[in-house]
């Protein structure tokens, strides 16, 4: 049995609603504002890994029968690990937070006058996650009603401004600053990381292949393709919204300059909506975020909550319910929100190195698993050793500097790995793990 034309489209528009969310709107502007007249290779980066490799990574979880068996190729403590760290990432420490953050700088900021920031953003955080903890109790009513109507209103919102900036666009584009200074194509990949659809698309895949079971598909060949037939249209989708985004932080980056340092994507779409439509457009792109991210906020409070309620039912002794973790993910989450949205996104930028490089070599041998990676599974623990130990490595010494501390002996030993200076110092470890494990492989046989 194959699906229709229409099951087809309904499980691509499951999988793009999954992905995209308003966290995803900020990152393709600010990449735009900053890469100027370079923006096109900046884009193209940031789409590899921004949506080929979630993409991918869906299709190797569906493969492997969900992330649980897939990371157990390296072993089952580093299932348990590698699961409680990306769910840490995509939760508490960095995508909740931001959702209150990146509301808050969109919809109070430009309206908050001569209030002192602090106290805006710490009232306002108190009552986003005041509200988003009451919801967690019943997401399923909000997911049904805005779930279904904010990704169409969002979707609309970007057409609107890329065909504002297409007709009212008449300067030229900026010169390259801040990041995207040079080596623009790396700089655009390693900004994709800030999605974290990758991290998530381990834990999606296999929800992908239940909804096209549901559909009538029974056989695993058919569910990998029909997966990567959703996967393929919903890179589509994603690819033109990225595109488009990225068009419209140049226009902005060429109407209202920005300072790289502290400005993020959400200070783009305030800057363009302002100059082009002036408040009331400012203040309804702040109301579509506000709903949008108290949505997503929601959803990876019970995701989350969830997950360990299963994972750690006792702590010290102590039955641990879902309820309990909600607030204990709720306060943290606010506390870490208070940091700010520029400060979330540069510490997280040295953590999501470290987990995206192991979460890449995990999908690519997933993905060569039939043809390669059955022949020798020490692969998997290999070359995921060495790339951690790598992309660990660089995680220390680029937090570090974000925290004002240098380890001159490790900057020097990382230098020294092929393609370190576009930060992909894991390739080489990697490929070393790979013909080590071919051979520990070779020598079990013996």
């Amino acid at each position: 049995m194959r699906l229709g034309a229409r099951e087809r489209m309904l499980l691509t528009f499951t999988f793009f609603s999954m992905f995209f969310g308003a966290g995803n709107l900020i990152f393709p502007p600010c990449l735009g504002a900053q890469a100027g007249s370079r923006t096109a290779p900046a884009t193209v980066g940031f789409i590899i890994s921004a949506v080929g490799l979630p993409v991918l990574g869906v299709m190797a979880v569906s493969a492997a029968g969900g992330f649980e068996r897939l990371a157990n190729r390296v072993s089952p403590g580093f299932a348990q690990g590698l699961g409680v760290a990306i769910m840490l990432t995509i939760g508490p420490c960095f995508a909740i937070p931001r959702t209150a953050t990146t509301s808050f700088e969109m919809a109070v900021v430009p309206f908050a006058g001569e209030t002192p920031t602090w106290i805006a953003q710490l009232a306002y955080s108190f009552v986003f996650f005041a509200v988003a903890f009451a919801l967690s109790r019943h997401p399923e009513k909000l997911s049904k009603v805005l779930g279904r109507f904010m990704g169409p209103l969002l979707l609309v919102m970007i057409a609107v401004l890329f065909v504002a900036c297409v007709l009212g666009f008449q300067g030229e584009a900026a010169a390259p600053m801040g990041d995207y200074s040079d080596g623009q194509l790396a700089r655009g990949f390693l900004d994709g990381y800030q999605t974290m659809d990758l991290l998530a698309a381990l834990y999606f895949g296999i929800v992908i292949s239940a909804n096209a079971r549901q559909m009538g598909i029974a056989s695993d060949a058919q569910v990998r393709r029909e997966t990567g037939y959703a996967g393929l249209g919903t890179g589509v989708l994603l690819i033109v919204i990225y595109s488009a985004l990225s068009f419209v932080g140049v226009v902005s980056g060429s109407l209202v300059a920005i300072d790289p340092k502290s400005d993020t994507g959400a200070t783009v779409l305030t800057n363009l909506t302002g100059a082009m439509f002036g408040p009331f457009g400012t203040a309804f792109l702040g109301a579509v975020f506000v709903i949008a991210c108290l949505n997503v906020c929601t959803g990876l409070i019970c995701t989350c909550s969830s997950y360990f309620q299963s994972r750690f039912p006792t702590v010290a002794g102590h039955h641990i319910g879902y309820r309990v973790w909600t607030v204990v993910f709720t306060i943290f989450s606010f506390i870490v929100s208070n940091a700010g949205l520029s400060a979330i996104i540069t510490v997280s930028v040295p953590v999501l190195s470290a987990l995206y490089p192991i979460a890449i070599v995990l999908v690519a041998l997933s993905l060569a698993h039939n043809v390669f990676s059955v022949r020798f599974p020490r692969v998997y623990f290999w070359t995921v050793l060495f790339t951690g130990v790598a992309a660990g490595l660089r995680c220390i010494a680029s937090l570090a500097v974000v925290f004002g501390v240098s380890i001159p002996w490790l900057d020097t030993a990382l230098s020294w790995l092929p393609f370190s200076q576009f930060t992909l110092g894991w390739v080489v470890p990697a490929l070393v793990g790979l013909v080590i494990g071919m051979a520990d492989g070779l020598l079990r046989r013996r």
